[in-house]
């Protein structure tokens, strides 16, 4: 169609000129009828090729394109020259560029999902089972004493379980964004004492110590219910690894941009192969004596202290002791 509306006009506009140049100069009617001729057959032949190497470019596109819906991920269209042609070849490539990070992404979420789903099912295996054991036991039991011991052991078990799904549930609302933290200006001094308080029956009970050390007057913009719960959970790990006679020091300092917090114990150390594995979900050492841990803790830790911008880090050594380390950088006018 094209093609005809562009000889219909070349056609119309010769006959035109040559009917006006006809009866005005005669002599050079037919030699300008040829010149019209030769140039209309030019154009045509100028339009016929660069629209042919349109169509060869939009034929590649397409088949670029279907061998990447049929799977061909690395399929591309080229688009190595200038003009608005290769602008649209430029856009389809990006945007399968885009679909593939996220395909990539989606398969990543559904590994992820699905091993969390077998870990959570692991996890809850343990306890469940033990309950149903007290549970049989207690159907048999005629001591009072013996029923007490097994309803306090059942308990505990429960504990384990409400423990590990509000765990998930924080981690799921923190990687959801749905949390909303409600930050003030907090003094570290009490948040770090009502820690220690909170720790100190199981401590003298164990046997261990709880220090702590830092400037009374050192403050920082964080949700306080948060904030306690991240580092509780490190506090909580480092008595889980220590012996009687341990101490598990708390530390923090103030700078002018910078909060520290340290938490360090004389405990066993973490064995170099996990030292890169600890703040995983469920992550459990082959190494650790821990059988009660869900491996939640650190992970949660780690997603609350990022969410307040900062970083936590870790050193430690075997038979030597654990220190973590976490920093929260403070804005400046």
């Amino acid at each position: 169609m094209l093609f005809l509306a562009i000889a219909v006009i070349m056609t119309l506009l010769t006959v035109i000129s040559q009917a006006t140049i006809y009866f005005a100069f005669r002599k050079l009617s037919l030699f300008l009828f040829l010149f019209c001729i030769l140039a209309a057959v030019g154009v045509l032949f100028a339009a016929y090729r660069y629209f042919r190497k349109q169509d060869k470019l939009l034929e590649d596109a397409e088949s670029k394109i279907q061998a990447f819906l049929a799977g061909d991920m690395d399929a591309r269209i080229e688009n190595d020259e200038e003009g608005e042609l290769y602008k649209l070849f430029w856009s389809i490539n990006n945007m399968s560029a885009v679909l593939i990070s996220k395909a990539a992404k989606e398969n990543r979420e559904k590994a992820f999902l699905k091993n969390t789903i077998s870990d959570i099912s692991h996890q809850l295996k343990t306890p469940l089972a033990a309950l149903n054991i007290y549970n049989g036991i207690l159907e048999e039991a005629e001591d009072i004493e013996q029923v007490r011991e097994f309803v306090h052991l059942s308990m505990k078990e429960l504990d384990r379980i409400e423990t590990l799904v509000q765990n998930l549930l924080k981690i799921t609302r923190l990687d959801a964004g749905t949390m909303v933290f409600h930050k003030e200006e907090e003094n570290v001094s009490e948040i770090i004492k009502d820690i220690e308080l909170h720790f100190a029956y199981r401590a003298e009970s164990e046997g261990k110590s709880i220090v702590v050390s830092g400037a009374d007057d050192a403050t920082f913009f964080c949700d306080r219910a948060w904030m306690t719960e991240a580092l509780e959970n490190l506090v909580k790990n480092a008595l889980d690894h220590t012996e009687e006679g341990d101490t598990v020091s708390i530390a923090w300092s103030r700078f002018h941009t910078l909060l520290k917090i340290e938490v360090k114990d004389n405990g066993c150390g973490i064995h170099p192969e996990d030292i890169h594995h600890i703040f995983k979900r469920f992550y459990r050492s082959r190494f650790s004596k821990d059988s009660q841990g869900l491996g939640l803790g650190l992970s949660l830790t780690k997603a609350i202290v990022e969410a307040h911008g900062g970083t936590i880090e870790v050193d430690s050594e075997i038979g030597v002791g654990t220190t973590f380390i976490v920093n929260f950088l403070i804005p400046t006018k």
